[in-house]
């Protein structure tokens, strides 16, 4: 059995940088911690089972697998409840505790970054789980949020239940947005989500939630179009790192060192 094992559970998962990130924060704290990057090639419960075993005491999850950790879960943060997903675990005696840090990691990276204000009109494009991960942060920012997808139903269920509006391709021609936040996984295979250029020219920032080595495929496009303040989301992914971090152990990591060592090492 290990002392002090934690991992990040999801397919694929050979590419996550999560290892090197907690390791750091571990680093931070002076101590010393497994942090392993686990396959999940059937059911998540199966895989947790052994992980339990092998005296796991947290856990991060990320595709495809945040839906199942939400269903496993014996308790659940408020934040997870409004996910409707998992992307931390956190062990418990009769069971998971189940929380998501996505979104607050989003608003701290945005706030670092002097990238998000209280009286902001923010647009998300996509209605998918890294969208609902983190609208409601980012309305408790005070911010104002419009939705906009490819099919709008998705967008106007997205906007019922936080109460913000979705927004058509035909009405966002009329509107300047201080910040534009991809939420689709579009980048990940170097395609665009659908959004009249304009309206991209026009933003204050733009900010990708996927992050690579490169600039991603939306974020160069923008720059194309004349913006100069966007960015990708390695910050988002190390910020709400610390955060499950600090549910473990009770040790905020310092999130900036970390980032700064991530970029000099890509």
């Amino acid at each position: 059995m290990s002392k002090n094992l934690y991992a990040v559970f999801g397919n694929p998962i050979a590419h996550s940088r999560s290892p090197e990130i907690h390791n750091l924060f571990a680093r931070q704290e002076n101590i010393e911690i497994i942090y392993e990057r686990r396959l999940v090639s059937g059911r998540l419960s199966i895989s947790l089972q052994q992980f339990e075993q092998d005296g796991g005491l947290g856990a991060n999850v990320t595709v495809p697998c945040k839906e199942e950790a939400f269903d496993i879960c014996c308790e659940l943060s408020e934040r997870a409840k409004l996910a409707g997903a998992v992307n931390t675990l956190i062990k418990l005696p009769q069971g998971w505790r189940g929380d998501n840090t996505d979104g607050v990691g989003l608003v701290m990276d945005l706030q670092n970054k002097n990238a998000l204000h209280s009286t902001d009109k923010v647009l998300i494009l996509g209605a998918g789980g890294a969208t609902r991960g983190v609208i409601a942060p980012l309305q408790q920012s005070g911010a104002k949020i419009f939705i906009h997808n490819r099919t709008m139903e998705k967008a106007e269920n997205l906007a019922k239940i936080f109460s913000c509006d979705a927004i058509s391709a035909t009405e966002l021609n009329n509107q300047v947005f201080d910040l534009i936040i991809n939420g689709t996984s579009a980048s990940l295979n170097g395609q665009l989500p659908q959004i009249p250029e304009q309206v991209l020219a026009q933003a204050k920032f733009v900010y990708d939630m996927m992050y690579s080595n490169d600039l991603t495929h939306f974020l160069h496009f923008a720059q194309q179009l004349g913006c100069n303040n966007t960015f990708d989301g390695l910050g988002m992914l190390v910020n709400q790192a610390a955060v499950s971090y600090s549910l473990w152990r009770g040790f905020m990591p310092n999130t900036e060192e970390v980032l700064n060592h991530l970029r000099k090492s890509n």
